[in-house]
C-alpha cells in the first residue's frame, strides 16, 4: 500500500522525458492552467503560468514587492491623470516580431474588454494613447495611486497576433466558447509555450528571442508542467525525483521532504486570504430547506455561521500550523492591514445557536455549500471541517466539492449558496479585495468577485473614495474604516491566511514569493 503513489505519480508523469536535460525544471502543482488567454481568467494558476510567456510592463522585485522596469523602463507623472511610459526598445516576440507601443496599447484595451477578467487592473484607466513607436500614455479620469501596481499584472499581447488569429477580444471564461488565444501563446517572456495538453501537462521551451537573456540569472532552458491532483502522489513524484519541483505540496508530508537530504522545504506566508463567501442577493436559495426567503440575508445568522467555527482547532488539526487565523480579508503584507481590523468574532457555539434563534431558525437549517478540491492547502478537508462544527450548531451544510477547472467557473455564474475563495492581492494595496469582494457588481469591474452580490452604499461610498484619495494617511484611515465595517456587516467570513510551503529538490534555485510565484528571471536549475 505504500507504493501505491510512486506508481501513480510515474503513471501519472509517464510523458515526461526518461532523462530530462540538465536545466529542465519538472514543475508539478494539484491544478492546471484554465486557460493560455492572459485576459481571460484572474487566477494564481494562470498568472503564475502565463508570467514565464507573456511580459507586463512592470514587475514587482521579488524582495520588496516594490514595481520595477521589465518593458516599461521610465514612467512618469505628467500630470495627477497622466502617466507617461517609455518602452523598451529591441523587444521582440517569440516569432520575431517587434514589441511597440501599438502592442502595448492594444493589450491594455483588451484587458478593459467586457469579457476580460483583468478589469480590476484597469481600474482608473480612462484610456491608452501612442506617442510614438516607444511611448505611451495612461490617461485616467480621477488620480490613481496604485496604478503602477496594477501594471504589473496586466500582460502584453502582440496586436499583429490577434487580429490574425481572431483573438481580439479575451475568451468569455463563462463560456464555452474558445478563441485561438486560449490554446496558443505569443509573448516576450523567458519562455515559449511549445505545447500544452489540459489537465496533463505544459511544456515551456527557452525563448530565442527573450531581452532578458544575460541580464537575468536563470539558466533554465525547459519547463514541463504535470498536474497532479492527488497529494500523496505528487509528493511521491518528488521523492522518487520524477519532479523537481512541487508548489503545492501536502502538509503531511512536508516532515518527509525536510528529513529526505536532497529535498528542501521553502516556505512563508502567503498574501492570500482564505474565507467564505455567502449568496445575500437571491430571495430563495436553490436546495435549502428554508422557503419563501433567504436567511444568509440576515446578519445575525452569518455572524452565527462566522461564530460556529473554531479556526484554532481548523488551524492546528486541518491546517497543520500554516495558517495564520485573520479577522480581515486582507493579509498583514497588504497596504492598508491594521492590527485593529483584523480581531475575529470570537468561537462560541452556544452564541451561534442564540443568533440563530434569535434570527428566526432554532432548528438551524440545510444550505448548499460549495468547495474546491485541490486548489488550496486542505481545501477538502478544511470544509468537511467546517461542515462538522456547522452541524454543532444546527446548520446542515450540503458539502459537494469540484476541481478548481470547473470550480471556479460554476462559483462565478452565482450557482453557490456558501463557497469558499483565497483572495490574493497583487497590488499590494487593499483596495484590490474591497474592489472586488466588497463593492456592490456593476461596470468596469465593481464587484467583480462579489459573488454573493452583497451591496451596502455606505461601503461603495467608502470604496470610491479609497480609489482617487492620493494622501497616504487619508486614504489608509478610509481602508481602515472600511475594513471595520466590513467586520460588523459580515459580507464574508474571513477564515485565514495562507502560509505557503514550496518543495523542490536541492538543485533548484529560487526565491520564494508572497504572491506564490515563481520568478522565472531567477529560477535555476544546477
Amino acid at each position: 500500500m505504500h507504493f501505491k503513489p510512486l506508481v501513480l505519480a510515474a503513471a501519472l508523469v509517464a510523458t515526461l522525458p526518461l532523462a530530462a536535460h540538465a536545466n529542465t525544471l519538472r514543475f508539478a502543482r494539484s491544478g492546471d492552467v484554465t486557460t493560455w488567454d492572459v485576459h481571460a481568467h484572474n487566477l494564481g494558476p494562470n498568472n503564475t503560468l502565463h508570467s514565464a510567456v507573456y511580459d507586463t510592463l512592470l514587475e514587482y522585485n521579488s524582495k520588496t514587492f516594490k514595481p520595477e522596469a521589465a518593458l516599461a523602463t521610465e514612467w512618469k507623472q505628467t500630470s495627477p491623470t497622466q502617466l507617461r511610459l517609455s518602452l523598451r526598445k529591441g523587444v521582440k516576440f517569440s516569432d520575431g516580431s517587434d514589441f511597440t507601443a501599438d502592442d502595448a496599447v492594444f493589450s491594455l484595451e483588451r484587458a478593459k474588454a467586457k469579457s476580460s477578467n483583468y478589469a480590476v487592473y484597469t481600474q482608473g484607466i480612462d484610456k491608452v494613447v501612442k506617442v510614438d513607436s516607444h511611448t505611451i500614455d495612461i490617461v485616467s479620469n480621477l488620480p490613481n495611486p496604485v496604478l503602477l501596481n496594477q501594471l504589473t499584472e496586466l500582460r502584453m499581447m502582440s496586436r499583429a497576433w490577434a487580429e490574425a488569429n481572431k483573438s481580439t477580444e479575451p475568451k468569455d471564461i463563462k463560456s464555452k466558447d474558445e478563441n485561438f488565444a486560449h490554446r496558443n501563446a505569443l509573448g516576450t517572456g523567458p519562455f515559449v509555450l511549445k505545447s500544452w495538453t489540459p489537465d496533463q501537462r505544459a511544456v515551456l521551451q527557452a525563448n530565442p528571442h527573450w531581452w532578458g537573456k544575460g541580464k537575468f540569472p536563470t539558466n533554465v532552458t525547459e519547463v514541463i508542467q504535470t498536474p497532479i491532483k492527488s497529494d500523496a502522489t505528487r509528493t511521491a513524484a518528488l521523492l522518487s525525483g520524477e519532479v523537481d519541483f512541487v508548489i503545492d505540496p501536502s502538509l503531511q508530508d512536508l516532515a518527509r521532504v525536510r528529513q529526505t537530504p536532497n529535498l528542501q522545504v521553502l516556505e512563508g506566508a502567503e498574501y492570500r486570504t482564505i474565507f467564505l463567501g455567502m449568496d445575500q442577493f437571491r430571495d430563495e436559495l436553490p436546495g435549502a430547506s428554508v422557503k419563501g426567503k433567504n436567511p444568509l440575508k440576515d446578519v445575525r445568522v452569518r455572524k452565527a455561521l462566522y461564530q460556529a467555527i473554531d479556526i484554532n482547532t481548523i488551524q492546528r488539526v486541518v491546517l497543520r500550523g500554516l495558517a495564520q487565523p485573520t479577522g480581515a480579508l486582507v493579509a498583514r503584507q497588504v497596504n492598508g492591514w491594521t492590527a485593529k481590523a483584523d480581531v475575529r468574532w470570537p468561537y462560541d457555539a452556544a452564541a451561534a445557536q442564540k443568533l440563530l434563534a434569535e434570527a428566526g431558525y432554532p432548528q438551524g437549517f440545510e444550505v448548499d455549500f460549495a468547495c474546491s478540491a485541490g486548489r488550496y492547502i486542505n481545501d477538502e478537508q478544511l470544509c468537511q471541517a467546517i461542515t462538522a462544527q456547522w452541524a454543532k450548531v444546527g446548520i446542515k451544510a450540503k458539502l459537494r466539492t469540484q476541481p478548481f477547472a470547473t470550480y471556479f467557473p460554476m462559483i462565478q455564474r452565482n450557482e453557490a449558496s456558501i463557497y469558499l475563495l483565497g483572495w490574493g492581492v497583487p497590488t499590494f494595496d487593499a483596495f484590490y479585495s474591497l474592489q472586488s469582494l466588497v463593492r456592490s457588481p456593476g461596470a468596469g469591474g465593481d464587484g467583480n468577485f462579489n459573488l454573493g452580490r452583497f451591496s451596502d452604499p455606505q461601503q461603495d461610498a467608502l470604496i470610491e473614495r479609497i480609489k482617487k484619495e492620493t494622501d497616504h494617511a487619508t486614504r489608509n484611515a478610509l481602508i481602515e474604516k472600511a475594513l471595520l465595517a466590513e467586520h460588523q456587516l459580515i459580507s464574508h467570513i474571513p477564515l485565514y491566511n495562507q502560509v505557503i510551503p514550496w518543495a523542490a529538490t536541492k538543485k533548484v534555485q529560487l526565491p520564494h514569493r508572497a504572491d506564490n510565484r515563481i520568478d522565472w528571471r531567477l529560477l535555476k536549475v544546477n
